[in-house]
């Protein structure tokens, strides 16, 4: 497996992110929709129904209601599903069945530049819809300012790190059905046993220390942190987490893909 190296990669990776806008601008009434009554639909849920019966909670010392505990969640899991979702299903159709990939390796762009353009594009998927959400979620008096002005740059970290991740699974993928098996084994775990709908201390001991292991967990620590104002040490453990797994997957992810191009 050969590892990138800076050198090969320019500021021609901008042209792929240009090429993905492009097309993300002509439809982008279709992608707007989702993020902005998404959160609606949560809201509504969870504070005419189960916030009933959960009450409030009791975070970092403070008492918030439910709904108020499970918003900053909601634009966590935006973040890991629209890096995620474009790295694997979009960029392998891109890659597979619309040879975008070929039309793109036909220009002086490299397979590098362009693996690395899909993920810049991932995350700005994220970015968008955390702006997006964040926007909603906040009319609707559930975030605190400035603070949850820190989401855009958490985005882009979060969006950096699970489009790595996505486009690993790509890598390693034989057809795009397989895409299910991490899905149900990596994704949807996260989606639940996170702290997103829930504290952490309220799952067993080990399984605390399974959860302080996954991605997401880190970005709703920060997410809620910043959002709430639920300011803590801890949070500059999961910013250093968050950090470092992007450097490790990011140039894994280019390497591979390169390797299963280049077969």
């Amino acid at each position: 497996m050969k590892w990138p190296r800076p050198a090969e990669i320019s500021c021609r990776t901008l042209r792929v992110w240009q090429r993905n806008y492009g097309v993300y601008r002509k439809t982008w009434k279709i992608s707007f929709i989702p993020p902005l009554l998404e959160p609606l639909l949560y809201i509504a849920a969870f504070s005419l129904g189960l916030a009933i019966m959960v009450g409030d909670l009791d975070i970092g010392g403070r008492t918030v209601s439910y709904t108020t505990f499970i918003a900053p969640a909601l634009v966590a899991v935006a973040i890991m599903y629209n890096a995620f979702f474009e790295t694997t299903y979009n960029s392998f159709v891109r890659m597979y069945y619309q040879k975008t990939f070929d039309a793109l390796l036909a220009t002086p762009l490299n397979l590098e530049e362009i693996i690395l353009g899909e993920i810049l594009w991932a995350a700005t998927k994220a970015v968008i819809a955390t702006a997006l959400m964040g926007t909603v979620i906040a009319l609707c008096g559930l975030f605190a300012f400035p603070g949850a002005l820190l989401l855009l740059p958490l985005a882009l970290l979060g969006g950096l790190l699970f489009a790595a991740l996505g486009m690993i699974c790509t890598a390693l993928s034989p057809g795009i059905e397989t895409f299910n098996l991490p899905v149900f084994l990596f994704i949807t775990p996260m989606f639940l046993f996170s702290g997103t709908f829930f504290p952490l201390q309220n799952l067993p001991v080990w399984a605390q220390g399974v959860a302080q292991a996954l991605p997401l967990t880190h970005l709703v620590a920060l997410v809620r942190g910043c959002s709430l104002h639920l300011w803590s040490a801890g949070l500059w453990l999961s910013l250093l987490y968050l950090l470092a797994a992007t450097l490790i997957f990011l140039p894994i992810a280019i390497a591979l893909m390169v390797r299963r191009i280049v077969r």
